[in-house]
């Protein structure tokens, strides 16, 4: 079993995208292993581009609008909040709730098949939906972990996402198994509750400052210990880092750096881009030199896992607005809200190669 944690201090960088992406193309290109993608976002956003109704979606009508697809998925979702239990990452969080240290042993109603809903998916594609009732239990979650008795309250609950993870593998049997967890990127509890259940994180990010001073925060929250920006260590060790070290909970390794939406220049990256990219590498290179152990390959200058995916909006508003995998995107015409979107063969190859490489470091 190898779990991986889509997170980064900073929204906007792509993580729910390339969620989809790893899981999707994971999936096709391993039919034999299950890809679990668990959605521990509020918004749940990889979930709406999983749980695309493939029959609406695929009309080629001119009328067709965004809404249309977009209500569709707001269906599928509702429904699967509507089930009792509720068929989402919420109901299993409020099943633990109700009984906080017992593992449950039966986590199928809390699962679903996005091929059900979306044909384009592969059938070894499973989901624990996200669900907006993610931020109201997260007060109740908190308060529980604080529980004096019994003494590792904390530590069984920041495990609640992984016990889950274990119960799905037992569930694949003989299959390997691989999990996306897609992390909202705040540093609420149910994000901690993903991190605790991934042995790997992926850094989305863009080439901007903002990004570079995430990453830093990124390595505070999770580490502490004199790594990163000493002010925010100062309340990291005593919330988490600390704590998480203390009492032997796992954190996750910091596997791969994907630098999202790249604006290139005759293949290149533009001079600006470059520039920071280049401060950015430096940054990890030199937190590398002090403390390999937060890395997923110590041996290895975390610069040299660095996936540079190239900005192709159109192509990725394709994929997620009608929910198709990366695979099954072809250049040509593409009708989006009524109008005509062109996907140019040259970029879109461009395009499929970094994410496909991508996918190749899971």
């Amino acid at each position: 079993m190898t779990a991986y944690a889509f997170w980064n201090n900073k929204g906007g960088v792509g993580k729910s995208f390339l969620s989809f992406v790893a899981a999707t193309e994971y999936a096709r290109t391993y039919p034999d292993t299950d890809v679990y993608v668990v959605d521990l976002c509020p918004q749940a956003n990889v979930s709406e581009i999983l749980l695309l109704n493939s029959d609406i979606s695929s009309n080629s009508d001119e009328e067709l609008f965004d809404y249309d697809v977009i209500n569709s998925n707001y269906d599928v979702i509702n429904k699967l909040i509507e089930k009792k239990p509720r068929c989402t990452v919420a109901g299993y969080l409020e099943a633990r709730l109700n009984s906080p240290f017992q593992p449950i042993k039966d986590v199928s109603p809390y699962v679903c098949r996005p091929w059900e809903f979306n044909a384009k998916l592969p059938k070894n594609l499973l989901l624990v939906c996200g669900d907006y009732l993610l931020e109201i239990l997260s007060e109740a979650i908190r308060q529980t972990s604080q529980l004096a008795i019994p003494v590792d309250a904390w530590k069984q609950v920041l495990s609640w996402i992984k016990d889950l993870t274990m119960v799905l593998r037992q569930q694949s049997g003989d299959r390997d198994t691989l999990f996306i967890l897609d992390c909202n990127p705040s540093f609420a509890i149910y994000t901690q509750l993903a991190l605790a259940a991934a042995e790997n994180l992926v850094v989305p990010f863009t080439p901007d400052d903002s990004s570079r001073r995430a990453m830093l925060n990124v390595v505070a929250l999770l580490y502490g210990n004199g790594i990163g920006d000493s002010k925010i260590e100062t309340y990291a060790r005593i919330s988490f880092a600390k704590r998480a070290k203390e009492e032997g909970l796992d954190i996750p390794k910091l596997h791969t750096f994907v630098n999202n939406r790249i604006t290139l220049y005759r293949s290149k990256a533009s001079r600006a881009f470059e520039a920071v990219i280049e401060s950015i590498k430096e940054t990890v290179d030199a937190l590398h030199k002090k403390h390999r152990q937060v890395y997923a390959t110590p041996k290895e200058l975390p610069s040299k896992r660095f996936i540079e995916v190239p900005d192709y909006h159109s192509a990725c508003v394709v994929m997620t607005v009608k929910g198709i995998p990366l695979d099954n995107l072809r250049a040509g015409p593409n009708k989006i809200r009524g109008k005509q979107v062109q996907l140019n063969p040259e970029p879109l190859e461009r395009y499929r190669e970094a994410l496909t490489k991508f996918v190749s470091y899971l």
